[in-house]
């Protein structure tokens, strides 16, 4: 059945245009005129993403399959999980948000829920403190920020 990973494939190519104009919409930063600005790993990915799909509509595999019930439900939570990233990553902050959504991914995947949270917390304290000291780029502290203006 072709079918289903050129569908895939289609499905893909569209998240793909979509996110890669999603990251042409970011502001410029302060200064301008910076060769990588915050939208360059976001567009990466999203040509990544579609050259990916292209490849699926072109040369599917003969003998895929649509996944079972089960996996198709979890393939939607975590799609859930990362919209609820988005809209939450602003007024929780970085390291919270990070924490919820790779503990819950984590969870899901079949980690006890401990173990997936404190996961999800080391993640979100590592990857914050790379991007704001390693890279100097600022992620949003959310409920934490009054830590910061002490």
């Amino acid at each position: 059945m072709k079918c289903n990973d050129r569908v895939f494939g289609l499905l893909m190519l569209v998240l793909a245009v979509a996110y890669g104009w999603g990251a042409t919409q970011f502001p410029e930063p302060f200064g301008g005129g910076e060769a990588i600005g915050p939208e360059t790993f976001p567009f990466l990915l999203a040509v990544v993403l579609a050259l990916s799909s292209l490849y699926l509509i072109v040369k599917p595999d003969p003998g895929s399959k649509w996944p079972p019930m089960r996996t198709g439900l979890e393939l939607l939570i975590a799609v859930v999980v990362l919209i609820a990233y988005v809209l939450l990553l602003q007024p929780l902050g970085f390291i919270i948000t990070t924490t919820l959504a790779v503990g819950t991914l984590c969870w899901r995947m079949g980690a006890a829920p401990i173990r997936a949270y404190v996961t999800g917390l080391i993640a979100g304290i590592v990857v914050y403190f790379l991007f704001t000291i390693g890279l100097d780029l600022s992620l949003p502290l959310g409920v934490l920020s009054v830590l910061e203006g002490s």
